[in-house]
């Protein structure tokens, strides 16, 4: 069996050698390598490589590995690296990638994106351990059982929900070049108690008013009022002046300002959201649950994480989530599909036999880079369960049971779970699987009767390229005599 000791010492050659790495970072599924020359990479045989489930040429290159697996091989990796250059080296190599993003990346709002979802990825692992526990002691609520330790267990779900904005605060400044205490220390003017005797606009405030949204503006103003005043300020005097002026310019502000805007902002996510299943439920579904592929595709979707957040904080679960995992669901229907349909093709099945088992537990990015992409048609398709999926969902919606999560990150039967509403459980529950099922179905009907035997030949988006598999000019289903399986 391959460790993750063997899959490190296996790709590092296979990305240029300790040399060309610059940077090592990962999320939920993916290792994020800061490359210095990414022609070195040999992209073939990496995808070769026993447990690399697809690779992401993106900002950073990403290898996906799958969930538990990717932390052991980045920590792995980080040992194989050091040491590895000299100062001088690394800062030339640092100074080169930082250019080549600057060059990939020059859209504003896909930067802005990409780094507030960075501000909250690392926060997911205590969302889902607070959500899972959470959902525990409501089914032991509902049950009348051990009355005597939920209250106990709503603690410990609970704790850090309500100081999450300290969290965030912490992770913005982090992220954005300030002093990672110094961002908690002014986000937590947002949850104080004490704010409740503050009046602004005529009103008193409420701890907790602006939730996350109003931590990460006021931890992000004051990393700006930070870096103002190192760049100003005597050394001597920097110790002293820089964190009392940078917490009490953005404390104040965050008082007189932020929250209350936020707290706006935030009523008005929840009122949309509600707003958008409740009357136009089964079309929101329909085009959320379509067009959540190419979100996942292009990294984007944890941009999504902030309103997931606020909901949760607002209402105790997000209403968005269940609606987005039903595109998971198409995806699994369609490498069904490709899997039933496209028989000859051994080694594309067994990608998919590997891969769907991480797929049925909502971690897509496999199926995407190793299946459906490559072929073109199956995503298109796969888009199509997940509309249809999020379509049944939201249908329900519209009639008034809502489903909703009390966590964030994992999706299709992991979401199980974490799954909550304004009914009860079971209903919940059983409204989820249906649009999953309904998923799965549209995703495999829409790409079977498509997809042509021997069609693993076509480029993405169904473009045509270059036979490997059929004839030249020829029938898509006559093998070459020069037919080599790919790895």
């Amino acid at each position: 069996m391959q460790t993750s000791n063997d899959t490190a010492a296996a790709l590092l050659p296979l990305v240029g050698g300790p040399a060309n790495v610059t940077s090592v970072a990962h999320c939920v599924t993916r290792l994020r390598l800061g490359l210095a020359d990414r022609s070195l990479v040999d992209e073939e045989a990496l995808r070769a490589l026993p447990g690399v489930l697809g690779v992401v040429d993106d900002d950073t290159y990403q290898i996906v590995l799958g969930p538990g697996v990717v932390g052991e091989v980045a920590a792995r990796v980080e040992a194989l690296l050091a040491p590895r250059t000299t100062a001088e080296e690394l800062a030339s190599l640092g100074a080169e990638l930082r250019e080549r993003r600057r060059q990939r990346n020059a859209t504003p709002v896909k930067k802005a994106l990409r780094r507030i979802a960075n501000v909250f990825v690392p926060l997911i692992p205590a969302l889902i351990g607070c959500g899972v526990l959470a959902g525990l002691g409501g089914l032991l609520v509902n049950a009348g059982w051990l009355p005597g330790l939920t209250p106990a267990l709503a603690a410990v779900s609970s704790a850090f929900m309500a100081l999450i904005a300290v969290f965030v605060g912490y992770q913005t400044a982090k992220e954005f070049g300030g002093t990672p205490v110094l961002g908690g220390a002014v986000a937590a003017v947002v949850v104080y108690p004490g704010v409740a005797k503050v009046t602004a606009f005529g009103v008193h405030l409420a701890p907790g008013q602006g939730g996350v949204l109003g931590a990460l503006a006021a931890a992000l103003l004051g990393t700006y009022v930070e870096r103002w005043c190192r760049g100003r300020l005597p050394g001597a005097l920097d110790v002293l002046l820089t964190p009392a002026v940078t917490v009490l310019v953005a404390g104040m502000v965050t008082l007189y300002g932020l929250m209350f805007a936020a707290g706006a902002v935030s009523s008005a996510i929840g009122t949309a959201a509600d707003w958008l299943l409740t009357t136009t439920g089964a079309f929101a579904g329909l085009v959320l649950g379509g067009l959540f592929l190419p979100l996942v595709m292009l990294g984007l979707h944890q941009a999504l994480i902030p309103i997931h957040t606020t909901l949760i904080e607002q209402q105790g679960y997000t209403v968005l989530l269940p609606v987005l995992a039903m595109a998971g669901a198409g995806q699994v229907g369609a490498a069904l599909a490709v899997y039933v349909r496209l028989r000859h093709d051994t080694s594309l099945r067994t990608t998919i036999r590997s891969a769907l088992p991480a797929g049925l537990l909502g971690v897509g990015e496999p199926l995407i880079y190793g299946v459906s992409l490559p072929l073109g048609r199956p995503f298109l398709t796969a888009c199509a369960g997940g509309a249809a999926g999020g379509a049944f969902v939201g249908f329900f919606a519209m009639l008034g049971d809502r489903v909703g999560a009390t966590a964030i990150g994992p999706s299709g039967w992991a979401l199980f779970p974490l799954l909550a509403g304004n009914r009860s459980p079971a209903l919940t529950a059983a409204i989820y699987a249906g649009g999953l099922l309904t998923g799965y179905g549209v995703g495999f009907l829409a790409t079977y009767v498509t997809l042509r035997p021997g069609a693993s030949d076509l480029g993405p988006l169904g473009a045509a390229r270059p036979s490997r598999g059929t004839m030249e000019g020829g029938s898509d289903s006559a093998p070459r005599k020069d037919h080599v399986e790919r790895s």
